[in-house]
């Protein structure tokens, strides 16, 4: 037994290497840049109305990107599946709003509630009993919904800057028509090239100067718990999690035929919102649209480096966040735009199917446009509301889906 246990680590070492194909270095790629530009550019306006130094701000930025790829490095390498974390967007949109009559002490100690909570809800096994009881398309329908203005933006891109949408869209069509040179060229690395030439043409990247050095230095928020903060912020941020974030998450690498691990991931993202919380950031979260991204393609096997090759990306961005948040929002908006729209074309057109080629349609059609249409109701947003009345929506008026549904 001892000489197989100690086999093991080069033979993962080695499945990892042999991993780091084009799919998974292209995919990992895209999710990097996807995730660290304008998702920054949100959790720095959510920073703006609080009172913090910029070295505070770099600090909490840092943490905000380096524990989740620290996780998600352990996670895709523990389980042999793609499972990027991330911190919870809606999250960081409720922190704004927060901040502007709440200490950040009290929004650390919320953070730190909802973490347990999660952690707790997980280990219950209550999450999985739950999620069950969703009919797969009711939820693919909230994805379909949260997906597609990342397409839609992409469009609108081509508006804005035509001469680089159109060498972006000749790269990509030019590599997806010939699907032999796509197994060995993914289209989407053809777009990354053929836009980085234009963009570099042109010259229209600035990148200032970093005051106060390059490396990010960690700063630790002690917790006040309050009344007030644990009303505001706790259901919120725990209903987001389960109810739009994770979801999202695990019925997209459901789709791409990946383990359930619901119960699992939520304990986990509970323990590892601690120490995200004592470092300044809002919850941990699994990623729908990093997932997705690094699900999409290549063999399904080793789809997991992907996970890990955006992670180390991340993890980089993290350690040098003065630089990365200056290079990321020197890049023209336009430019992610259009890389996200390109990247997601195939899983929208996978959640579509999933949400309206068989059984439920009424409800995810519900869920859809609930989702869509951005609604938010007690400070929870629109995709957990696109559940709750696309499940409403099934159970009365598709209800004999709905019984063969609980039935089996």
């Amino acid at each position: 037994m001892p000489e197989p246990h100690g086999r093991q680590p080069p033979s993962r070492l080695a499945e990892i290497a042999a991993g780091l194909n084009r799919h998974n270095l292209t995919n990992g790629a895209t999710a990097f840049l996807f995730a660290t530009t304008g998702p920054a550019a949100i959790y720095l306006a959510a920073l703006a109305e609080g009172e913090f130094s910029r070295a505070e701000t770099i600090s909490i930025l840092s943490a905000v990107y380096g524990i989740p790829a620290v996780l998600s490095i352990a996670f895709c390498a523990a389980f042999r599946q793609p499972m990027a974390v991330g911190w919870t967007l809606p999250g960081a949109v409720l922190l704004g709003p927060a901040l502007q009559h709440l200490p950040f002490a009290e929004v650390v100690g919320a953070c730190l509630t909802c973490g347990a909570l999660l952690a707790g809800l997980g280990a219950s096994g209550l999450i999985g009993r739950v999620m069950r009881q969703l009919p797969a398309p009711i939820v693919m329908g909230m994805v379909a919904a949260v997906f597609v203005p990342m397409v839609v933006r992409m469009v609108s891109a081509m508006g804005e800057a035509g001469g680089l949408a159109l060498a972006m869209l000749s790269g990509f069509i030019g590599i997806a028509v010939q699907p032999r040179l796509s197994l060995l060229f993914p289209p989407v690395l053809a777009a990354i090239a053929a836009g980085a030439a234009f963009i570099a043409v042109e010259g229209r990247v600035t990148v200032g100067g970093f005051e106060g050095g390059m490396i990010a230095a960690p700063a630790f928020f002690m917790p006040a718990f309050s009344v007030r903060a644990m009303v505001e912020l706790v259901l919120p941020l725990t209903l987001t999690v389960i109810g739009a974030q994770n979801a999202q998450g695990f019925y997209v690498l459901r789709l791409a035929g990946f383990r359930d691990l619901q119960n699992r991931m939520t304990t986990l993202c509970g323990l590892g919102t601690f120490p995200m919380a004592l470092l300044g950031s809002v919850p941990l979260c699994v990623t729908g649209p990093t997932n997705a991204i690094v699900s999409s393609s290549g063999p399904k096997e080793l789809r997991y480096v992907g996970g890990i090759v955006y992670a180390v990306l991340v993890l980089l961005f993290a350690l040098f966040a003065p630089v990365g948040v200056g290079l990321a929002l020197a890049l023209p908006p336009a430019f992610i735009a259009l890389l996200g729209g390109l990247a997601m074309l195939s899983v929208v057109q996978g959640a579509f199917i999933a949400a309206f080629a068989g059984k439920f349609p009424l409800g995810a059609l519900v869920s859809f446009v609930v989702t869509l249409s951005g609604i938010s109701i007690f400070g929870i947003g629109a995709a957990f509301w696109g559940l709750v009345f696309g499940y409403a929506a099934s159970r009365l008026l598709e209800r004999e889906q709905f019984h063969a549904f609980s039935a089996a």
